[in-house]
């Protein structure tokens, strides 16, 4: 709920509904976060055992793996986008916003293409990933360790910022100097000791263990992923906070919408799988999986046999740049309001410890 996202509000364990819905579990969201000893205990065995054969043989990003990209990343974007587009109600109500922004789309990365660089794009569009997936991690556990503003932001922009450069060095790597990457870790990991000084001097806000722990995992996400930058393990530096980030959001997305449709389904999707007696929490994930199997599969291919056919033409990656580019932006930009609360999709999460 990749920023922001369910994020931008505090989630209270008042917001609570009957025994009989699901409810997200702060612990559970807690568990998420064993990716990260996971991931540096690989680095090491790597390192002092297997002679860098892991380091080798993977891809330089998640991105590069189709596998990784069927199993995280697009199917949370297609599963926030069908919770979105499958409710009248929610259409309804946002219907001037989704047209706003699709314009807004439209505009800066088509006709604005024209003009502004490809890097000043990939920088802005870089920003807004870091922003959302550290976001939504700092707002999910707000409701937990309950900061006052002032230090709720200022680990929140210390950790985006330390992200953004992160992320750069490590997606531009090949385009950068030695000296600019250079600096881009010395920058990065300033920040990273700020984060660290920061979070020693706000945790004593925090009243509970889950509150601590929520802090500190969080610190340490973005930590790992530094960490992880330097060692030169950037698949397992984008794997950690982009694992994270979408089972989070898919905690979400489940627990709303068995909420939502357990007792009378409520659109033809959860009616169909009535019919064929599929159990109302897995129909999301299947129909999202399964979109984004076919589609980073299948779908360039497809449409550009069609565009062949049709108009004698080549349409190089429609869906997996064009599409699914598009569905990404506005996960982005409707995870900011679809769960603040007060909001229609609010009204079916419940939570616990």
């Amino acid at each position: 709920m990749s920023v922001t996202t369910l994020s931008d509000q505090t989630l209270s364990l008042q917001d609570r509904a009957d025994d009989r819905q699901l409810k997200v579990s702060f612990r559970l969201l807690l568990g998420l976060y064993s990716i990260i000893p996971l991931c540096v205990l690989l680095q090491l065995a790597d390192t002092w055992f297997w002679q860098g054969v892991l380091q080798q043989n993977l891809p330089s990003s998640p991105k590069q793996f189709l596998v990784f990209q069927i199993l995280f990343g697009t199917p949370h974007i297609i599963a926030s986008s069908i919770l979105l587009a499958s409710s009248t109600e929610y259409l309804n109500l946002y219907k001037l916003k989704l047209i706003a922004m699709t314009v807004a789309i439209m505009l800066v990365f088509g006709v604005g293409s024209l003009f502004i660089s490809y890097r000043a794009l990939y920088v802005t569009v870089a920003t807004w990933t870091v922003y959302h997936v550290i976001k939504q991690q700092w707002g999910v556990g707000r409701g937990v360790y309950r900061l006052p503003d002032w230090a709720f932001h200022l680990l929140l922009w210390l950790s985006v910022a330390a992200g953004f450069f992160v992320y750069i060095g490590i997606f531009l790597k090949n385009s950068l100097e030695v000296q600019q990457l250079e600096l881009i870790k010395l920058i990065a990991g300033g920040l990273c000791a700020a984060l660290i000084c920061s979070a020693l001097l706000c945790q004593r806000y925090a009243t509970t263990a889950v509150g601590k722990w929520f802090l500190w995992s969080n610190v340490m996400l973005v930590l790992s992923s530094f960490y992880l930058f330097v060692q030169q393990y950037y698949f397992l530096a984008i794997l950690v906070p982009r694992l994270v980030h979408d089972a989070t959001a898919y905690i979400f997305y489940v627990v709303h919408d068995y909420n939502k449709h357990r007792l009378q389904p409520q659109n033809f999707i959860y009616r169909y799988a009535a019919r064929c007696r599929v159990p109302v929490f897995i129909v999301l994930p299947a129909v999202s999986f399964l979109l984004a199997f076919v589609l980073q599969s299948y779908g360039d291919g497809a449409v550009n046999v069609a565009a062949n056919f049709l108009f004698g033409v080549e349409i190089n990656k429609a869906i997996s740049l064009g599409l699914l580019g598009y569905l990404a932006l506005m996960h982005y930009y409707t995870e900011a309001f679809t769960w603040k609360q007060g909001s229609p999709c609010r009204r079916f999460i419940a939570f616990s410890k």
